[in-house]
C-alpha cells in the first residue's frame, strides 16, 4: 500500500539567539510515523494562505500535535483553528494529540481545566477504554499510557458532539474522544512517545480506514 501523506502541526519555539521565532516538531514524530508507512508533512504557523498550502500538499489526514498551551501563542491557535475548519470542510481525518485534543475540544465549544494533580505530569497511568469503535485491535479494556499535561477535560466541559471513548482510571477525566459526525479523534496521551504496537495500530488504523 502506498504510504499516506499526513500533515502535522508544529509548535512555536521562541528563540533567545535570533530575532525571530521558530516552528518545531519533536524528533519522535517522524521516526514514529516512518515505521507505520506515513510521510509527515509539516504545517508552518506563519502562512497567510494556509488553505492553499494544504490544498497543494494533497493530504490524506492531519495530526494536531502537542506542545504549547492554548493561548500561549495566538498565531498557532489561529493556524490550528484554520486547519480544523479546512479539514472538516474537505472531510479530511484529524487526530489531535494532547494540546491537539484540547484545541479540538475548544473548537467545538468545550473548555479545559488546569489541574494541580502531579499524576498528569510526566507519569504513566491506566485508562479505561469504553468502546471498540476505534480500539478494536486491543485485547483488553485497560491500558497504560503516558501523561505530559497540566490540563484535563471532564464530562461537563466536553465540546458539542464529542464522545468520550477512554477515561483516566483514577480521576475519570477524559483521555480520548471521537466526534459523532466527523472523522476526528483526540488523545490526551502522546502515541509518538510510546513505541508499542497499540499506539502504532491506533494511528495506522485510524488513517488507513479512510483510504479503503
Amino acid at each position: 500500500m502506498k504510504g499516506l501523506r499526513i500533515g502535522i502541526s508544529t509548535r512555536i519555539i521562541p528563540s533567545e539567539n535570533y530575532v525571530d521565532d521558530r516552528d518545531g516538531l519533536s524528533h519522535d514524530w517522524p521516526s514514529f510515523l516512518e515505521k507505520i508507512n506515513i510521510t509527515p508533512i509539516l504545517i508552518p504557523n506563519s502562512l497567510d494562505e494556509i488553505e492553499k498550502y494544504l490544498d497543494d500538499m494533497n493530504l490524506n489526514g492531519i495530526i494536531l500535535s502537542g506542545g504549547d498551551s492554548i493561548g500561549e501563542f495566538p498565531l498557532r491557535d489561529k493556524t490550528e483553528n484554520k486547519i480544523l475548519e479546512y479539514a472538516i470542510n474537505k472531510k479530511i481525518p484529524i487526530f489531535g494529540v494532547c494540546r491537539g485534543m484540547q484545541i479540538i475540544n475548544e473548537f467545538f465549544g468545550g473548555n479545559i481545566i488546569k489541574t494541580k494533580d502531579k499524576k498528569h505530569v510526566g507519569k504513566s497511568h491506566k485508562i479505561i477504554i469504553n468502546t471498540e469503535e476505534i480500539f478494536s485491535f486491543l485485547t483488553k479494556k485497560e491500558i497504560t499510557v503516558n501523561s505530559f499535561h497540566n490540563n484535563i477535560i471532564i464530562e461537563k466541559n466536553i465540546g458539542k458532539n464529542l464522545k468520550p471513548i477512554a477515561k483516566n482510571k483514577q480521576d475519570k477525566s477524559i483521555e480520548a474522544f471521537i466526534h459523532s459526525d466527523y472523522k476526528i479523534i483526540g488523545t490526551m496521551w502522546h502515541p509518538e512517545r510510546m513505541k508499542d504496537g497499540n499506539n502504532k495500530n491506533l494511528i495506522k488504523i485510524f488513517f488507513e480506514s479512510e483510504e479503503k
